[in-house]
């Protein structure tokens, strides 16, 4: 399993505001089943197969230009551990939360 952070910017659109297009982005995350998604304040986290993920990805890229935007930049982390393959999103925070109790 692979775990991604990904932040798609409209850039050249009208408004200052980005969410319009963040909710539409948000809208086919829903309409989807194969990777899991978190939306947080600067962006989505992702979890599923690589392969589920770049293609999600390039989707999701394509979302404001249907809304008529002339740019969008994507930026896109992406984590693949193969020891330790059913790793999750969750697992990841837990293991931090682990040492900070330990102070």
């Amino acid at each position: 399993m692979s775990t991604a952070d990904l932040t798609v910017l409209s850039l050249g659109r009208p408004d200052v505001s980005a969410s319009e297009y963040i909710a539409e982005i948000q809208r086919s995350l829903a309409a989807q089943d194969k990777v899991r998604y978190r939306m947080h304040a600067m962006g989505t986290s992702l979890e599923g197969s690589t392969t589920d993920i770049l293609e999600l990805v390039g989707q999701l890229h394509a979302v404001p230009f249907e809304q008529g935007v002339p740019r969008v930049y994507s930026v896109l982390k992406l984590d693949e551990r193969r020891d330790k393959p059913e790793q999750t999103l969750d697992d990841k925070v837990r293991s931090v939360e682990r040492l900070l109790d330990s102070d």
